[in-house]
């Protein structure tokens, strides 16, 4: 993206809560909370050249502490997306996000959000009605961010949030989703926990850089 560059790029993100440091089981205790913006997003300022939105269903607590996104460790989601080539290194988030990690992103065209807001210490915690006004609440701000695609990280919650009970992981048919902007791409992708055994890191590459090489083949189509 043009305009990330090393000399002028200044994060607009709220620093770690705990200053740099990991958190304490305690530490965790404090983040389940009701706040609906635990986290912050990975956004650029200006989302013309927003390439791909990757949103998350939730922050786990860990995330909501250090205010960085997949930040637990043993998350397969900041590996994968560097085994995918989609990072220059390979972040480790469970301290916080440095100004390098999240600008490599943004230079990339890759922006982070949640569904949902509010940290969990599990996605299954989120009842119905949350996921159904996460996934509308995403379908009403795509106007603004402007993504050439979305990926969403976890199949069980996208199959409630939108309605989609028999939806299966991989590039999702939009027309079935009312409201959704026939110029955006829609795909699901596993979720990166660790706790998710059917997929390992390399698996989770792959289909990272299948989502990747989907964008600019549509573009080369355009």
């Amino acid at each position: 993206m043009e305009g990330v560059s090393e000399d002028n790029f200044v994060s607009n993100r709220r620093p770690s809560p705990l200053g740099g440091r990991k958190p304490t089981k305690d530490d965790l205790a404090d983040f389940a909370t009701d706040d609906p913006n635990a986290i912050d997003d990975i956004l650029p300022s200006d989302s013309s050249g927003l390439k791909l939105l990757i949103v998350g269903i939730n922050p786990g607590l860990w995330t909501a502490a250090v205010n960085a996104p997949f930040a637990r460790p043993g998350n397969r989601f900041w590996p994968s997306l560097h085994q995918a080539g989609l990072t220059d290194h390979q972040v480790d988030a469970s301290r916080g996000l440095e100004p390098a990690d999240e600008q490599q992103l943004l230079r990339r065209g890759i922006g982070l959000t949640n569904l949902i807001g509010r940290a969990t210490v599990r996605a299954d915690e989120l009842s119905r009605q949350e996921l159904r006004e996460g996934a509308a609440h995403l379908i009403g701000r795509l106007s603004d961010d402007r993504p050439r695609a979305v990926a969403i990280a976890g199949i069980t919650a996208f199959r409630t949030g939108f309605a989609q009970p028999k939806a299966q992981l991989g590039q999702q048919d939009t027309t079935l989703i009312e409201g959704w902007p026939d110029e955006v791409a829609l795909h699901v992708v596993p979720q990166p926990s660790g706790l998710n055994a059917h997929y390992q890191v390399a698996d989770l590459a792959r289909i990272w850089r299948e989502v990747w090489e989907s964008i600019d083949r549509e573009d080369v189509e355009s």
